[in-house]
């Protein structure tokens, strides 16, 4: 895509957006200068004061653990109003510079520990004005065969779908297992696809720092950080590639953020479709696949999202597992 028609379509988003996601932004004519020659941009809306106010009371609501440095949700309204102007300053010149994450481990029921990045409350704050912002221009290019950390759908949709699809006669699934998904989304890829829906250098920017704000003072070179607003969203932008090559190639799936399942009517197709998945998920976005766990077999005896599924005379239903 050219960058003079990239630019334009971004321009329509934007104005779209201010329009219709008032919620957050508030976004108005008067704020922008638009009608004086003035184009609002991404930067803009971020920065805007109702959509930071937005982030601060998510951040607030969400509560969640202090970063490394200690402060806690009931610090940040204190911190906000003798800093808030040094912040959106800070930000505007790009000066911003987010802290180091805090690294935690959460085991996990079955066993292992699921790696969290802590991001400070302030860092958190500002990744969800990003978010807000970011969410409805990619809400509209997302496939919807993505249910994860989505508005206004979730576990129990993505588990209709696999109901339809299993009554459809599809009754082979292809259950992939991405090795540390969030530890290893390549940085330079992240950039690369976020450049396609928005053509905004001080976005990008600031994007490319939390990405590589790491793991306390060790510069991360891969990764998102996935105890951040923003890291949802990111992960989605970036696995959306796989969404639209499984959509070119006519497969059935149904995806909830790193958890991908390819539905198919036979096992030999279900393991052409492994295998040629596999190559492009590692060959093409550098993601590496878990051979051990990634399988083929029926939907009947898989575990997904915490449910699984029964038969009976009226088709496939779904259970707690």
């Amino acid at each position: 895509m050219r960058r003079s028609q990239k630019t334009e379509q971004q321009a329509d988003r934007l104005s779209r957006i201010g329009l219709e996601n008032r919620k957050y932004t508030r976004a108005r004519s008067t704020d922008y200068g638009e009608g004086k020659g003035m184009s609002v941009t991404i930067q803009d809306l971020v920065l805007d004061r109702n959509n930071l106010n937005q982030a601060y009371l998510r951040v607030k609501r969400n509560k969640g653990a202090a970063g490394i440095d200690d402060m806690t949700v009931n610090d940040l309204l204190p911190y906000l109003r003798e800093n808030k102007m040094e912040l959106i300053a800070s930000l505007r010149e790009g000066k911003y510079k987010p802290a180091p994450v805090k690294r935690v481990e959460i085991p996990k029921p079955n066993g292992g520990v699921r790696r969290l990045g802590i991001p400070t409350v302030v860092d958190r704050m500002v990744q969800q004005a990003v978010a807000q912002i970011l969410t409805p221009i990619f809400e509209r290019v997302f496939s919807d065969n993505s249910f994860g950390f989505r508005p206004h759908c979730g576990a129990h949709d993505a588990i209709a779908k696999v109901v339809d699809l299993y009554n459809q006669g599809y009754r082979r699934v292809v259950d992939l297992d991405l090795k540390a998904y969030f530890d290893n989304v390549n940085h330079d890829l992240m950039i690369k696809y976020l450049q396609q829906y928005i053509d905004d250098p001080w976005t990008l920017r600031l994007i490319r720092k939390f990405l590589t704000s790491g793991v306390l003072f060790a510069k991360s070179e891969k990764g998102t950080p996935q105890g951040g607003p923003l890291s949802p969203l990111l992960a989605n932008i970036y696995l959306n590639e796989l969404d639209k090559e499984l959509t070119r190639r006519g497969h059935h799936f149904v995806r909830y953020a790193d958890d991908c399942n390819i539905y198919v009517k036979s096992q030999r197709a279900g393991e052409r479709v492994m295998r040629s998945i596999t190559q492009f998920l590692e060959k093409r976005l550098k993601v590496k696949v878990n051979p051990d766990k990634t399988k083929v077999g029926s939907p009947l005896r898989l575990k997904f999202l915490g449910f699984s599924l029964g038969v009976d005379h009226n088709g496939a239903y779904a259970r707690p597992a």
